[in-house]
């Protein structure tokens, strides 16, 4: 099959025992060979390390510790920030009672300093060469991850999901009869010939500067992975030949390296297996009926679950048919006060006639809104205004004809006062006076 076909679940009761949750479980691989990517010169059964679990906590947690073990110790000078002649002023100078510089005449005097917090001031924790640098990681479980690995590799959309380029490649996992050459661009022609080449010109393209002050260091530059050539015994020249192919990485059947086969702990690495290092991965790992040689008695993991597919599980007929049905509570009467004012249920309930007479209201109010717009335009118009000026028209002339009795009536009153025909008060004529 290719690699970006499925497989299918048979059994080799030979090697191994696929259980349902491997997605690696054919019976046999194909052997290609170096000459030609479409000559199958035989068959291998496939090892039982393929059909391990793939658990890709474990491999992040043995990457991240075997990464710590290659690092080199460094630490800063243990005087560093410290050779300053000062002493703390003490209490009652209303002032920290940090280390302070002395001597006087100069705006260094009386700065603070030693503490992380001061400049100048030496780093919290300086770091010591005695540091614990290195970590240890149990051999069984560094074993596992190497399981899971190589199971991982031979899964396609984990491949692809890494970042290499496979789609032409014929099959996962790809397994060469020979890769002993004594040329790099032989070796560079077979990988072309299988579907690297484009994996190959991807690694190229991504050479790039180191970022940071790495780049001053022994790594300049940096770029992608590419392929993994896995050779055993018989292929003793790829270790040569391949070294200066840039991205390709070669390792020993007997010596695989979790740091290669899932680089920054991601699972997916594309493999180049030849013949006898194929062969030899039953030795080195066992099945699940002997155990490893080369590896002391070393068992493979085991599933904990036959089907991982947990949601299909709980919800297969039979299951659901033990479980019981889901409780729900009816509660009795509702414990939320809430005020009728507000809320038009519980005041359709208390008053049936509450959404009539809302709905009378809102039509009285449209009405109403209707009319003053009427009453409004028929102000507005022509004819409104021909009104308007009729009605000022005639106050204005009752306001005169009143000023025009209110003045006769003084007149009057004022002529029987000169005639003597009313009688003035004294209060009067002193005011007169």
């Amino acid at each position: 099959g290719s690699a970006g076909t499925g497989t299918t679940n048979s059994r080799n009761t030979s090697t191994f025992e696929p259980t349902n949750t491997t997605m690696t479980s054919r019976p046999v691989v194909s052997v290609y060979s170096s000459g030609s990517a479409t000559e199958i010169v035989g068959n291998v059964p496939m090892p039982a390390v393929f059909t391990a679990p793939i658990r890709d906590d474990t491999v992040q947690f043995v990457h991240t510790s075997m990464a710590k073990n290659r690092r080199q110790a460094h630490g800063v000078y243990f005087k560093a920030g410290q050779e300053h002649s000062a002493e703390s002023w003490g209490t009652g100078r209303a002032v920290a009672r940090i280390p302070r510089i002395g001597g006087s005449g100069t705006s260094r005097s009386g700065q603070a300093t030693f503490g992380n917090m001061c400049r100048k001031g030496r780093m919290f924790a300086p770091l010591k060469t005695w540091r614990k640098w290195h970590k240890r990681i149990n051999v069984n479980q560094k074993r596992h991850a190497v399981a899971s690995a190589l199971a991982a590799s031979a899964v396609a959309p984990l491949v692809l999901a890494r970042g290499h380029r496979v789609m032409d490649v014929p099959e996962l996992p790809l397994v060469l009869d020979s890769l002993n050459v004594e040329r790099t661009q032989d070796l560079l022609k077979t990988l072309n010939k299988f579907g690297a080449q484009e994996d190959l010109h991807r690694v190229r393209k991504s050479k790039t500067t180191r970022c940071g002050s790495g780049k001053m260091r022994n790594s300049r530059f940096v770029m992608r992975k590419g392929p993994l050539i896995i050779y055993g015994d018989e292929n003793p020249s790829v270790k040569k030949t391949a070294r200066n192919l840039p991205g390709v990485d070669t390792c020993s059947v007997h010596r695989l390296n979790l740091l290669q086969l899932a680089p920054g702990g991601h699972l997916g690495r594309f493999i180049v297996f030849t013949k006898d290092a194929f062969e030899a991965l039953d030795k080195v790992f066992g099945t699940y009926r002997e155990k490893g040689v080369e590896k002391n008695g070393y068992q493979l993991n085991r599933s904990m679950m036959a089907c991982a597919d947990l949601a299909r599980i709980i919800n297969s007929d039979q299951i659901q048919s033990k479980l019981r049905e889901i409780r729900t509570s009816v509660r009795a009467h509702d414990k939320n006060h809430k005020n009728p004012l507000k809320n038009r249920a519980l005041m359709q309930r208390l008053n049936p006639y509450s959404k009539t007479q809302l709905a009378n209201a809102a039509k009285a109010d449209a009405k109403r809104k209707a009319d003053r717009l009427a009453k409004l335009k028929l102000k507005r118009s022509k004819t409104g205004r021909t009104e308007k000026a009729a009605r000022a028209k005639r106050f204005a002339g009752l306001q005169e004809d009143l000023e025009e009795s209110f003045r006769v009536a003084q007149k009057f009153l004022d002529d029987e006062k000169k005639a003597g025909e009313i009688p003035v008060s004294d209060e009067e004529e002193e005011s007169d006076e």
